[in-house]
């Protein structure tokens, strides 16, 4: 008989420190704390998930244009094809430079050289612009990764401070410090430090793996952007000559 009721009291307590319990007993700000730390924490995964999809999606669409732009087939038609609506941030890049080009096509075929220098200057600014645009958008919600990685421990750990006050002012007044009446409150104030690092332990590692990815995207952007300007270059350097050549 003891036994089972040892067995009951021991199932009891045990009820008493499980998460949801912890949070019912918690005081409002601890409250508060926990519930705004959950929700930055899935909002964390809403980002971790989208930008993962995102980064797959544009190294496919990289390779599938590289593929189409090397494969030796016509610039102004794969513009015509592309450059109104530009699906992927290389793509963007390609067409600002077709754009700018053929804008420039009289000072790069028939122009002095200074014209040539300021035409190809403004071929590579508008590449310059079009990268950096579209590594902005890739970038949103970046900065809010890297704010819960730094500020949610924090903020877990004012909960557990917040806490831990009144649970020492609750212990003063009770004037008892049995570890029956100790233990719970301790619990609700370290529960607010718990989902303060289950927010931030995610948030960091994937801020630190998302950037990396996109300076690698960003490093190809500017690859193509120095190969394609080379290539403009040689087709303006080559087009008097043709036409010298045909007269």
């Amino acid at each position: 008989m003891d036994r089972a009721v040892g067995a009951t009291n021991v199932a009891a307590e045990v009820a008493q420190l499980s998460f949801w319990h912890l949070f019912l007993q918690a005081d409002i700000v601890v409250k508060a704390v926990m519930i705004g730390l959950l929700i930055a924490s899935v909002l964390v995964w809403a980002v971790i998930f989208e930008k993962a999809m995102l980064l797959r999606r544009l190294r496919r669409s990289a390779a599938q244009f590289e593929d189409a732009f090397w494969s030796g087939g016509s610039l102004d038609e794969l513009y015509d094809r592309i450059g109104g609506a530009p699906a992927h941030p290389m793509a963007a890049v390609f067409a600002a430079a077709m754009r700018e080009f053929r804008r420039s096509a009289a000072s790069l075929a028939g122009g002095s050289d200074a014209m040539r220098i300021g035409a190809r200057e403004r071929i590579e600014r508008a590449m310059s612009v079009t990268i950096g645009r579209e590594m902005s958008r890739l970038e949103q919600w970046m900065t809010y990764l890297a704010t819960v990685g730094s500020a949610a421990p924090f903020i877990g750990l004012f909960g557990t401070v917040w806490g831990i006050m009144n649970s020492f002012t609750a212990i003063a007044a009770m004037r008892n410090t049995n570890l029956a009446v100790v233990a719970p409150g301790i619990a609700e104030a370290l529960f607010a430090t718990a989902i303060g690092l289950v927010a931030a332990i995610p948030a960091v590692i994937a801020y630190n793996k998302i950037a990396a990815e996109l300076g690698r995207y960003a490093a190809r952007l500017e690859g193509f952007a120095t190969e394609f300007g080379a290539l403009l270059s040689r087709q303006a350097e080559a087009a008097p000559s043709q036409r010298m050549a045909a007269e």
